[in-house]
């Protein structure tokens, strides 16, 4: 299983780093396009769709995407659309982590298609237009939820269960504990301040998404990043509710040792559009 997943991760980083870090935004766009349309296949298959309606799925989302590219929405700020995001993200998060496992069910099926779409559509649009104000910015949004993740692994090893009396969600993840939220949160607050820091140091042509906020105040930075970890903890738990939901332990095995691409992408689909949220909110 570790040699799987090694393997897969230098695979994908010898395709991911040069679409990054190539002059244009176009490569990384069609790579990160590619992947999410393989997250709405996905998505298909985890909501009882069958082979053939979910390849559909999937292809409908890359000639949607492909359509919003060509209609030239990668370089219009679009606050509007990321705060409808944001806001389904919260409203949803709140009724299904309150209801638990079995309330996804209840949903309608083309509800839970159709917002699966539109959260997956946004997603994408949203790493993509980060990647148009600059390499910079999006890393700052990308290795957010990196480390909320390692420091809440940390910290929920080291100190899971010693303060609080009660598992984050023990009926979605059970290994998951408020010491690890908390420690995730932590590990956010010295990032931003970290690379606020480098930010100013070294005068960066593109400001990150922790200079943009700091331009509110510095409590509007700490404010912000808390609110990025808070969202990337409940995109990892609303799949886990989901993939409960549908009886499986991965989103697919697309790739080896590490599952699907939405076990790989969870907590990004909702911490993205809030990120391109608070762009278009600070920026001039």
């Amino acid at each position: 299983m570790l040699k799987q997943r090694v393997i897969t991760a230098i695979a994908l980083l010898l395709i991911l780093l040069p679409a990054l870090f190539y002059a244009s935004p176009s490569p990384f766009c069609v790579v990160s396009l590619v992947l999410i349309s393989a997250g709405a296949w996905e998505w298909g298959r985890l909501n009882g769709c069958g082979p053939m309606a979910s390849l559909s799925l999937g292809a409908f989302l890359a000639l949607t995407g492909g359509a919003t590219w060509a209609g030239g929405l990668l370089y219009v700020n679009l606050p509007w659309v990321w705060i409808v995001a944001t806001g389904c993200w919260v409203a949803a998060s709140v009724w299904l982590l309150r209801q638990g496992v079995p309330a996804w069910l209840l949903i309608p099926r083309w509800i839970r298609l159709g917002g699966g779409f539109f959260m997956l559509w946004c997603a994408w649009l949203a790493v993509a237009q980060a990647r148009v104000v600059g390499i910079n910015f999006l890393l700052s949004c990308l290795v957010l939820v990196w480390v909320a993740d390692i420091f809440a692994y940390f910290a929920g090893k080291a100190w899971g269960g010693r303060f609080s009396r009660s598992k984050l969600a023990p009926s979605i993840s059970p290994g998951k504990s408020w010491e690890g939220v908390w420690g995730g949160m932590v590990g956010v607050l010295v990032l931003a301040m970290s690379w606020l820091w480098i930010d100013q140091a070294w005068q960066l042509d593109v400001p990150s998404l922790y200079s943009q906020l700091a331009v509110k105040g510095v409590w509007f930075l700490g404010l912000g990043a808390l609110m990025m970890a808070v969202m990337s903890v409940v995109g990892d738990l609303i799949e886990s509710l989901i993939k409960r939901s549908a009886g499986v332990k991965d989103s697919s095995g697309l790739l080896p040792g590490h599952g699907g691409v939405l076990d790989r992408v969870d907590a990004l689909l909702p911490t993205l559009p809030l990120a391109m949220m608070f762009h278009n909110l600070v920026s001039p």
